[in-house]
Parts: C-alpha cells; structure tokens; sequence
C-alpha cells in the first residue's frame, strides 16, 4: 500500500472513534447484512477467515501499519488499544508469516481489544481458541517474525482490500470482514436494521411453502427469458 512519508513512524494517540451505541448496533448484524445494507461495499478480500468458527464481532478500529516479517509495531498499537476496540494490521507488503500469538492477545485483552484483523500470518491458534480471542487473518503459519523496522499507528491503511480509517466500525464473523465508515455507522445500522427486518419477513414467507418464484415475481421474466417447462 502507499503511504505518505509523514505517516511513517509515527503513533496518533488522539483518534474520533465512531459511536458506542451505534457500533454496538451493527454488532447485532452479521457481515453480509451489513455489507449489502450499505451498498455493497467496504467488505475486505474473502481469504480473510476466522482461527476458529462461530467467531462474532464488532468494535472500532485501531490501525497499525506492519513491515513484512516483523512485529515491532505491534506491541506499540497495544499502548493504544481502548475498551471496545478492534485492532485492524495492515502489510507494506505481502508476508504470511505468524505476526501474533498468544502473548500478543493476552496483552491486547488486557487493554480492552476485541479482536484482532490482520492481513498476514497468525500462531498459536490452539491458545487464542483456548482464550476465546477471535482473529481473522490470511494465514496460519508459524514462522516468527523480527523487531526492527518502523512502522505507524492509527493511520488510514487498506486492510485486505478495504480502506480502513481508525475508529471506523469493523464487524467480523465467519462470512469475512465489513468496515463502516465511523461517519455512517449510525446509518448504517439503521439500514441493516431495515434490511434485516425485510428478510425475516420474507423468511416467514418462504417457510410457509411459498416459493421465491413467486414471492420476487420471477415466472413472467423468466418466461421471457425463453424458460419452458416440459411435462
């Protein structure tokens, strides 16, 4: 990705997270309701997956800009981490080595994060699903990594293929990663609260025996279409 030379090495301590109350909203949505309430967009690249399934959640962003192969930075972002967050690891480069590991986690628990999102290579899975610490990450690889090189915090940096802006809304679970913009977090659970209110509706519908045929009105283009039926 490409930075600014006046973003490298540095920390911001100050940061507009989005609101509470509204992150915890969309917290109560999965992924893909999310992702299409909001038009389709701000979902990271399908390969990003969960150490482990059943996995659920949602915070604000912390953001740290990591060079391949080493980790120094990341004990650097857990100074920053606040009660609710997310910490969201972005590469200056591509790299699958195992960034993080249990130590890791417990100190990232420790100052209140909820999960971790990094797009590179994470270790110790057993003992993160042992602690119940959710990661969503590129690989699984246990080569360790070094502490020599600079990198930033709370940046914006593109994650996975999405723009992620620190204190924006992250919402993970075992469909991938959505990020929501902090500005329109509230909106955005407004129209997943919507979307998801339309679906249960047509979920009654499909349950009672009525077929999606009908239910979206799909004979007559189909018939259009050149569908026959033979009997």
């Amino acid at each position: 990705m490409i930075v600014s030379i006046n973003e490298l090495g540095v920390v911001r301590r100050n940061i507009t997270r989005a609101d509470r109350a509204a992150a915890d909203r969309l917290g109560g949505f999965g992924v893909a309701t999310v992702h299409e309430a909001m038009g389709r967009v701000g979902l990271m690249q399908p390969y990003m997956r969960p150490i482990y399934a059943g996995a659920h959640v949602a915070g604000t962003a912390v953001t740290v800009l990591l060079h391949p192969g080493d980790n120094w930075m990341m004990h650097v972002v857990a100074e920053q981490i606040r009660e609710g967050d997310v910490v969201v690891a972005a590469l200056t480069a591509e790299c699958t080595d195992g960034f993080f590991g249990d130590l890791l986690a417990t100190s990232f628990r420790a100052r209140g994060a909820r999960a971790l999102i990094i797009d590179a290579g994470v270790r110790d899975v057993r003992d993160l699903t042992a602690m119940g610490f959710p990661v969503w990450s590129k690989a699984i690889s246990a080569k360790g990594t070094v502490k020599a090189t600079l990198g930033s915090v709370n940046i914006p940096v593109v994650c996975a293929g999405a723009l992620v802006n620190p204190g924006d809304v992250v919402i993970a679970d075992d469909d991938g990663v959505v990020v929501v913009p902090a500005a329109v977090a509230a909106q955005a659970a407004d129209a997943a609260a919507a979307r998801e209110a339309n679906e249960a509706e047509k979920r009654a519908k499909l349950a009672s025996g009525e077929l999606g045929l009908d239910m979206y009105k799909m004979r007559e283009p189909l018939a259009k279409a050149g569908l026959k039926y033979i009997d």
